[in-house]
């Protein structure tokens, strides 16, 4: 018998975790596997960049999870520096182009997974591609970041766009190697993710840090001197001093070739799969990753999430599935973590703009409490806001802001909202308790129990 052909476009998260959960379940001689990867490097974490860039992780290569090498090691024909630039859906083949010698050539596949990943946004802008200005999506992108930093003249100031999850945790990166940091946020405050009010929280205390947080800047130009290298980031009403700019505004899906050939995209940009992450309508296409959109369990529609956790899930399933073998993957909740500097972020579910946006009706409940029982040294303040259903008390989202583990709790929140739980139902959590770990009632209990009273009072209205 003749091997089918499994053909997988990009190396990283999605992409190889499918294939090696493929080459698992099937030999060489049932399937043969062949990857391209348009970079330099496969199965790394980008997550871990900014932690790189700032000193706490030492080198480069702790971020990569298995090497080109060890890939095809494992008989997976992984072709580095390939960029696949065409896909024929009727033919089944595409066409790679070979970075390094120029030379373009077909290749047929059995079967198809798409794992391109995502795209920085990088706004039109005057002066966006100078010298100076970078972006945080590879590990390349990493690397000349740092050598940046390296030449960068004494004055060290350093701007950050973009107040998201790459923003912050940028802007501590800049700290760490002793630069004086703006960050300038388009939005109402910090970390859109948040609500406002738990936004302010951030805001407030990255200024402590000594971050300087510009919000509703709206960059208009990036300046640069007369080498060519950035001076300054221009908004409309205010000129900020940088000698470098990173910029942290966001991704949104890569799916330039399947758009080209018709595959279906959801509202957000990113291909639309079954629960077996087929690509609907084609039964030997799979995709994954940052490129695909997902189901929110919590809201109903799909939404874009580009993380690493979703991604190998996504892979692990889509190798399963190639293998002969069955999984699925129902869906999200929207959890996220973060940090900047001792200052953890965290949500899950639902804000309050979420919410109205698909016609649910909501109460809020916000507490501040400790992360250990008060009494305990070392015990510092956390806050949780809960959002439940109006009259019902069904979880909808949480959002915690604090230090000394507060993160982490969330994950709390992620399984009430999973399994469908109320808030009153979460009361009676049987939480692991001692003092060095947290108060008697949970930060989140607390939250819980404040968010029982609000619907009992809703319903009474």
């Amino acid at each position: 018998m003749t091997a089918e052909r499994l053909v997988v476009i990009g190396g990283d998260a999605a992409g190889m975790s499918a294939a090696s959960q493929a080459r698992r379940l099937k030999g060489p001689d049932e399937l043969s596997i062949v990857a391209f990867e348009r970079g330099n490097f496969t199965s790394y974490s980008a997550c871990g960049i900014p932690y790189w860039v700032g000193g706490d992780v030492a080198e480069r290569d702790h971020l990569i999870a298995r090497t080109p090498e060890e890939h095809r090691a494992r008989d997976i024909d992984l072709r580095m520096r390939t960029e696949v630039t065409e896909i024929d859906v009727a033919g089944q083949r595409v066409r790679a182009l070979d970075l390094g010698s120029g030379e373009s050539y077909w290749t047929g596949f059995d079967k198809l997974v798409i794992a391109t990943g995502a795209r920085p946004v990088r706004p039109a802008l005057p002066g966006m591609d100078a010298p100076g200005v970078h972006g945080v999506q590879t590990l390349d992108d990493g690397q000349a970041l740092l050598e940046s930093l390296d030449r960068a003249p004494g004055s060290r100031r350093a701007v950050v766009v973009g107040a998201g999850y790459i923003g912050v945790e940028m802007a501590e990166a800049m700290l760490k190697h002793g630069f004086e940091v703006t960050v300038l946020n388009r939005g109402e405050q910090p970390m859109a993710t948040l609500d406002p009010d738990m936004g302010r929280l951030v805001h407030d205390a990255m200024d402590g840090l000594g971050i300087t947080t510009v919000n509703r800047a709206e960059v208009t130009a990036i300046r640069t001197g007369s080498d060519g290298r950035v001076r300054a980031v221009a908004t409309g009403d205010a000129s900020y001093p940088a000698d470098v700019v990173v910029l942290g505004i966001g991704v949104e899906p890569e799916t330039t070739l399947a758009r080209a050939v018709g595959l279906p995209l959801g509202p957000h940009g990113g291909l639309l799969t079954d629960l077996s992450m087929r690509v609907v309508g084609h039964d030997n296409i799979w995709a994954g990753g940052d490129c695909v959109e997902v189901l929110d369990l919590v809201a109903g529609r799909t939404r874009h999430i580009a993380l690493g956790t979703h991604a190998n899930k996504h892979g692990q399933i889509i190798g399963s599935d190639v293998g002969g073998g069955y999984g699925t993957f129902p869906g999200v909740v929207g959890t996220a973590v973060s940090k900047v500097c001792d200052l953890e972020i965290a949500r899950t579910g639902l804000r309050e703009k979420d919410a109205r946006a698909v016609g649910l009706r909501y109460v809020t409940a916000t507490i501040e409490s400790t992360g250990r029982a008060g009494y305990y040294p070392g015990a510092q303040s956390m806050t949780v806001k809960m959002l439940a259903e109006y009259r019902t008390g069904r979880l909808l989202g949480v959002q915690i802001v604090g230090r000394d583990g507060a993160a982490k709790r969330v994950d709390i929140a992620a399984v009430a909202l999973t399994a469908g739980m109320t808030v009153e139902q979460m009361t009676a959590l049987d939480l692991g308790y001692a003092p060095p770990f947290s108060p008697v009632w949970d930060p989140v209990l607390v939250a819980a129990r404040k968010a029982v009273t609000a619907v009992r009072r809703a319903g009474t209205a």
